[in-house]
């Protein structure tokens, strides 16, 4: 397995967890980078020489640019991350939505790109001090949401987005692909009919040619609906793999199961134990190359691993339904605006913010009195919200809700964790439902049909009320209960006190040991969310000492 590095012009690969290629060439062009392309045969066709024709997926991008430039690249259905060398120009190119990652550097030679983050750390004259700005975002989104990394010398591209790097060390951003709000007054009989058709071909254009397909199954509706369509849509066998926690935690395998045994596919479930999470929790952080604060990480790795051991090659999932077709932030979010007063957007954006319900309002007491003297110069963590949550693109306030979802937590968050995750087990994982061509879709249907009344997604849930138990569909959101307390204050314990007691944490000097202890020892009356903030706070400091960062 293998990722991409781009340093002084040069393209080479590198080891990781990543399926990168290249470099090819057309014409003066070189590129490297990692491509999965879903609609290749008919773009195939559109290339203007019929000589010579693409012989891999990167090929394909790189001649689609050469031929059209971003129109090219707008045209395609897939997922990438690609470097072009362009003269003494590179050029970074991130898919429309952000499946695959890609992070940029200069340094004393000149620009550098790579799908690792870690290979740009090691290269000489990268700045590679802690980020202070990014440590006050994932403390209050539990990831980071745009373009910073934790490093102060590091980005990430953004999706939909071609970045050109100039040798004079100008940056030229230009966008190739963004969704937009169209009115489309139909009937919801007409939306439903319209949406289904996009879903079959976007679970349809995911299927592995000739060969069976895993489907992670929660026995929520979104992926409930992808292991349906794959069902009725694969000519291969399709196998579910569902989660199960050695606690007494309530769990989804009856619902998991309810769809499995409806769609007549077998159901492989894993039964996660406290004591595996805490064997593999910093294995696990490592692989990110920016922390994700879900308790789902090491169980999502764990599944990825148990599909490759059964021969899958490519496992599907049903993320991108909450992001694209309404999540549980809308429903908070609907009710301050019928009660705000402030009619900035401003306000709206830290309404947003205390939605997440994180460490935000723990930052004056978690953080030393140094770390926030230095974000005393820092922009205001809403900044990357902002452009999401006004007029724009999107005129009704759930379409400006559900663009900024997926431009951040869809980008940065389940896209980012999904691919690395999956990539580190020798799978590919491919989510239907960001589709482009769903995600548009999804922003023509009127908002009323997505949240109606208190039932949200609801035009997705009628698209494919034929193909699952009523059950399911009708059920409300509930997500996946995981035992975080009671791992913290069993097996996950003498870790938990090691890594946040250690003293790479404490000359770092950016938690306050006092505050740390306390939260530990659960003083007082209960933190509220107290098991989700430590679980935070702990998966910072093993991805810091993973990438041995410092202040």
């Amino acid at each position: 397995m293998t990722r991409f590095l781009v340093s002084q012009g040069e393209p080479t690969l590198v080891d990781g967890p990543g399926v990168a290629t290249g470099p090819v060439r057309a014409g003066r062009l070189r590129a490297i980078g990692e491509a999965t392309v879903f609609n290749g045969d008919a773009l195939r066709r559109t290339l203007r020489t019929a000589v010579d024709p693409p012989s891999t997926d990167l090929d394909l991008v790189l001649r689609l640019y050469a031929d059209r430039g971003l129109r090219g690249i707008a045209d395609i259905e897939g997922m990438f991350a690609v470097a072009i060398v362009d003269g003494d120009d590179l050029v970074v190119l991130r898919d429309h939505v952000g499946s695959r990652t890609l992070f940029y550097t200069r340094t004393a030679d000149g620009w550098a790109a790579s799908s690792s983050l870690r290979a740009l750390t090691r290269l000489t004259g990268c700045d590679t001090g802690l980020n202070l700005r990014a440590v006050q975002s994932f403390l209050t989104f539990a990831y980071l949401p745009g373009a910073e990394t934790f490093f102060r010398g590091i980005a990430e591209a953004l999706p939909g987005r071609s970045l050109r790097l100039h040798a004079d060390g100008r940056t030229s951003p230009e966008s190739f692909w963004e969704p937009v709000e169209v009115d489309d007054p139909g009937e919801p009989r007409h939306h439903a009919a319209q949406l289904r058709e996009r879903l079959e071909q976007a679970v349809v254009r995911r299927l592995p040619a000739s060969e069976p397909v895993g489907v992670l199954l929660s026995g929520g509706v979104d992926s409930s609906l992808v292991a349906a369509l794959a069902t009725k849509l694969h000519d291969h066998p399709v196998t579910s793999y569902s989660i199960a926690f050695d606690t007494d935690t309530p769990n989804e395998l009856g619902y998991s199961g309810m769809v499995a045994a409806h769609c007549h596919i077998d159901q492989q479930v894993l039964t996660v134990t406290g004591t595996a999470i805490a064997d593999r929790m910093a294995e696990t952080v490592a692989l990110l190359d920016c922390p994700v604060g879900d308790p789902l990480t090491v169980p999502n790795l764990m599944l990825a691993e148990a599909a490759a051991a059964q021969g899958h090659s490519v496992i599907l999932n049903g993320e991108g339904g909450d992001p694209v077709f309404g999540g549980p932030k809308n429903l908070p979010m609907l009710i301050f605006e019928l009660f705000r007063t402030d009619p900035s957007p401003q306000a709206r954006a830290t309404a947003y913010l205390d939605s997440y319900r994180k460490c935000l309002d723990d930052l004056p007491t978690l953080l030393t009195a140094d770390a926030l003297a230095g974000l005393e110069t820092t922009t205001p963590t809403i900044d990357v919200l902002l452009p999401y949550l006004q007029q724009g693109q999107m005129r009704s306030l759930l379409n400006q809700l559900l663009h900024v979802n997926l431009r951040t937590k869809g980008a940065h968050h389940i896209l980012t964790k999904v691919e690395r995750l999956t990539a580190a087990s020798g799978v590919e994982g491919r989510a239907p439902l960001f589709d482009r061509d769903v995600v548009d879709y999804a922003f023509r249907i009127p908002p009323q049909q997505k949240f109606r009344g208190t039932s949200e997604k609801w035009i997705l849930k009628e698209a494919v009320r034929d193909l699952l138990p009523a059950t399911i569909v009708d059920r409300p959101k509930s997500g996946m209960r995981v035992p975080v307390q009671q791992w913290l204050d069993g097996p996950l314990s003498e870790l938990t006190n090691d890594v946040l007691g250690s003293r790479a944490a404490v000359d770092r000097a950016l938690l306050r040991p006092e505050t740390v202890r306390a939260w530990l020892r659960k003083d007082g009356a209960l933190l509220p969310r107290h098991g989700g903030k430590l679980w935070l706070v702990l998966t910072l400091e093993l991805w810091l000492q993973s990438f041995e960062v410092g202040r």
